[in-house]
């Protein structure tokens, strides 16, 4: 099996890093700092008190030439129709495609019977053109890893990744793929509805990501004031309501998983690190997406639309200060 992996942040090293432990060729497509320190040095995971370094090949420069089974994108959910613009020569009919990114992939309402279009995530349809070829695979990915400096990745926690195909099949390919990653030490479960198991990630990441960015807190100190709790209790159940609409089911009451959350311990979101780095932030492809879905169900949703419009000033108060 051959692979590329766009992005080799902490998820995109971590996922690299394990299927080529577990047997597959990997490729890495990757720019500056990063391109330059992995072509020098390799990929290197730090994990505990273990350090593995990956030698694998780390280009920016694409040809038509290339030719690869699978191709994974980890990237920030803004980023990913850039990217995949990059990758146009090597998205041919046949090669399967992971959006290992946050929110909702670009396949996610077809496969819910769903002929809505959201702009939040696929402006002026572009990526559904690109991507009309090829055979897309959904993954959700549980585990927490960051790139402590370019082309190396501390693992935090490595749980798992879900496999699945949109349309519910299981075919050949994806067995191959979660039995490489099972090799490479990645519990990989292959599952027959991945759409409700990504509805189901994104419900948690809606609210705590841009609540902890907002106020600056971690998870545990926003779950413990009950202002802020009823706060995530209200987005959750905002969710809920638009699921209802697409048919879409969650694994439990929004009370229960807080309670879930909070067994967890205490954590930083992504949004929280990006907005403390004045980074841009995900709130198209984590709230907005969300946000415009209830526009279009005509499903009421005050509190997530309030929070995405203080999410998006806070963006673009980013924006301006680097000017």
């Amino acid at each position: 099996m051959k692979v590329l992996v766009a992005g080799v942040g902490g998820i995109g090293g971590w996922l690299a890093a394990s299927l080529s432990r577990g047997g597959a060729e990997v490729e890495l497509f990757a720019r500056g700092a990063a391109r330059e320190r992995l072509q020098r040095d390799g990929l290197t995971i730090l994990s505990g008190d273990k350090r593995e370094a990956f030698a694998l090949k780390a280009f920016n420069d694409i040809s038509p030439t290339h030719t690869y089974d699978l191709i994974i994108v980890c990237v920030k959910t803004q980023d990913f129709g850039a990217v995949c613009a990059s990758l146009q020569a090597l998205l041919k009919p046949g090669v399967m495609l992971i959006a290992a990114v946050n929110g909702l992939p670009w396949w996610f309402l077809p496969a819910c019977g769903s002929s809505l279009h959201l702009e939040s995530i696929d402006p002026g349809g572009k990526i559904s053109i690109s991507l009309a070829d090829i055979s897309p695979l959904g993954a959700v990915v549980h585990a927490s890893a960051h790139a402590i400096e370019p082309g190396v990745v501390r693992v935090v926690k490595a749980d798992r990744l879900i496999l699945g195909e949109p349309d519910g099949q299981q075919s050949g390919f994806v067995r191959e793929l979660s039995e490489c990653l099972q090799r490479g030490g990645v519990a990989a479960p292959i599952v027959p509805n991945i759409s409700e198991e990504i509805w189901a990630k994104l419900w948690g990441n809606m609210n705590m990501n841009p609540v902890s960015a907002l106020t600056r807190l971690s998870s545990l100190p926003i779950l413990e004031r009950p202002d802020l709790r009823a706060l995530v209790l209200a987005m959750m159940e905002e969710f809920d309501a638009i699921g209802q609409e697409l048919g879409l089911k969650l694994p439990m009451g929004a009370n229960e998983r807080i309670e879930i959350t909070n067994v967890l311990g205490d954590f930083r979101t992504s949004m929280l690190a990006d907005a403390e780095a004045h980074r841009r932030l995900e709130h198209e492809g984590i709230l907005g997406c969300i946000v415009e879905l209830a526009e279009k169900l005509r499903v009421p949703a005050p509190v997530s639309k309030t929070v995405y419009a203080l999410l998006t000033g806070l963006d673009y108060s980013f924006e301006r200060n680097k000017t």
